[in-house]
C-alpha cells in the first residue's frame, strides 16, 4: 500500500503544471499577452538563484521581475524593449543567454580556449615522455657480445 501511495505521489508531482511559481502570479487578462509574458520570462535569469528563470523561479525579485515583464507587456513595449531595459539594469548576466560581444567573449569561448590548452599541455607532454622512452639505440659489436655472455652464463646455471 505504501509503495502505491508513492507512486501515485511522484506521478501527480510530475503532471504539475510546468512552472507552478507562475501560477501563484495575477495573470494578465488577455491571454495572448500572457503566453507572451511566459514565454519571455523563460528567457531572462533568476538573479537569486541564477540558474533558473524567473518563469521557473519563486524567489523575491523573480517575482518582481516578471510583474515588471507584465507591466510593460500591458503598456505596449516590445520584447526588445523589455529585454533592453532589463538589460540596461541589470547587466547581460539577466539574461539567460547572453549575446556574443566583446564583453562576453571569455564567457562565450574561455571554455574553449581552456580545452584547448588543455589539450596543447597533454599533446606536449606526451611528446616529451615519447620521445624520451622512444627505440633503443641499436647496439655496438662490443654491447653484443657482452649480451651473449650474459645469456651463455644463464643458461649454463
Amino acid at each position: 500500500m505504501k509503495h502505491w501511495f508513492i507512486g501515485v505521489l511522484l506521478s501527480v508531482t510530475i503532471a504539475i503544471p510546468e512552472a507552478v511559481s507562475f501560477e501563484n502570479d495575477a495573470p494578465l487578462d488577455d491571454p495572448v499577452l500572457e503566453v507572451r509574458a511566459r514565454e519571455l520570462a523563460k528567457h531572462i535569469r533568476c538573479l537569486v538563484c541564477q540558474n533558473q528563470s524567473i518563469f521557473d523561479s519563486d524567489a523575491d525579485l523573480a517575482k518582481d521581475l516578471r510583474q515588471i515583464v507584465r507591466e510593460r507587456i500591458i503598456s505596449g513595449e516590445s520584447d526588445r524593449a523589455i529585454t533592453g531595459y532589463l538589460v540596461e539594469r541589470y547587466g547581460d548576466f539577466v539574461l539567460l543567454r547572453p549575446p556574443v560581444k566583446p564583453k562576453t567573449y571569455l564567457l562565450w569561448f574561455g571554455p574553449a580556449i581552456i580545452i584547448l590548452f588543455a589539450g596543447a599541455g597533454v599533446v606536449r607532454f606526451l611528446r616529451r615522455t615519447g620521445a624520451s622512452s622512444g627505440s633503443p639505440e641499436a647496439l655496438n659489436s662490443a654491447e653484443r657480445r657482452r649480451v651473449k655472455s650474459l645469456i651463455s652464463d644463464e643458461e649454463v646455471d
